[in-house]
């Protein structure tokens, strides 16, 4: 694959290894946004467009929260990690590379010296941070999505304000969450490898309160404003597991305080598997809008089969 890593500034419209007369583009091009605190984002993000995209044609924007999977406080660690899930090892540059549609990477920290603010899972430690640039990374993220859209209009490539949006692990939980944010925003995501737990439409659950993250139980009073569960419920969302999945993030303290592991451990249960029936049972008597799989022989991982099946999830939502 030949990449070419350009570095956006302050010049607002820009080639790409296009052919202007093309009708796609030719080459796949990886793109560094600089971060641009004016514009409401204080990161980086990277855009990748892959060979094939096709100009002055309504497609969907895909965007995968990067996950780099260690702390480090240097920036350039997750910036590599990230571009690394941009370019080639990710479900979503499979899905960006088969489907021809643009690829959105935040560059998101993860330091090491708040080792409990879990900025890669959308953790409630994060959502409360001021003053830095770990300042809500869901605003911050939704700013990015929005200048990437006007940098591929620049280039011909044209997007619906809807996005789709994918993550495995911690990206995955990231993913989760903002969509319980920002339900009006995304019109289809898949989540893989989340742990067992996902966020809950409910305030409460066998009588205990499930605060951020766990529900919405004070969501309102977090954000600002009612959880829309109108816009959640109809979003499409494909959400996998391996049956050999033990990575449980809820025994951890960067994942979760004690006061939620004992609400989850204690509610929904204490194992990855029985969790994720748990999760799965509620959404559905929820009615929203999931379709769950579990991919036998696989764990905390994905497989040529589990891509596949993620990008005829995006496919069929692309021809809709």
């Amino acid at each position: 694959m030949r990449l070419f890593i350009l570095l956006l500034i302050s010049i607002p419209i820009f080639t790409y290894g296009q052919n202007p007369i093309s009708k796609a583009f030719l080459k796949d091009s990886l793109i560094i946004v600089k971060s641009k605190p004016s514009e409401g984002f204080n990161n980086s993000y990277i855009l990748f467009i892959p060979k094939g995209t096709l100009k002055n044609k309504l497609t969907y924007l895909l965007v995968e929260p990067n996950n780099t999977g260690k702390l480090s406080d240097s920036i350039e660690v997750h910036k590599r990690s990230a571009i690394n899930l941009a370019s080639k090892s990710s479900v979503g540059n499979n899905v960006s590379t088969y489907l021809k549609i643009p690829l959105l990477v935040p560059i998101f920290s993860r330091p090491d010296s708040i080792p409990l603010v879990y900025t890669h899972a959308l953790d409630r430690d994060v959502i409360f941070e001021k003053d830095n640039k770990l300042e809500r990374l869901d605003l911050q993220l939704l700013a990015m999505i929005e200048n990437a859209q006007e940098v591929l209009k620049d280039n011909g490539i044209l997007t619906y304000d809807k996005i789709f949006m994918n993550g495995f692990s911690a990206s995955a939980t990231f993913t989760n969450r903002f969509l319980f944010i920002h339900p009006e925003k995304v019109k289809a995501a898949a989540m893989g490898g989340y742990n067992g737990e996902l966020m809950l439409p409910l305030k409460k659950y066998k009588n205990k309160a499930f605060n951020y993250p766990l529900g919405i139980n004070d969501f309102e009073k977090i954000f600002n404003k009612k959880f829309n569960k109108n816009s959640y419920q109809y979003i499409p969302q494909y959400i996998y597991m391996g049956a050999l999945d033990e990575n449980d993030a809820v025994q951890f303290d960067d994942a979760y305080d004690n006061i939620e592991r004992n609400t989850i451990n204690s509610t929904l249960g204490n194992n990855v598997q029985e969790r994720a029936i748990n999760c799965q049972n509620i959404y559905k008597k929820e009615n929203i809008s999931a379709q769950f799989k579990t991919y036998e022989e696989v764990g905390h991982w994905t497989t040529s089969s589990v891509n596949l099946d993620v990008i005829k999830f995006f496919l069929k939502q692309l021809q809709k």
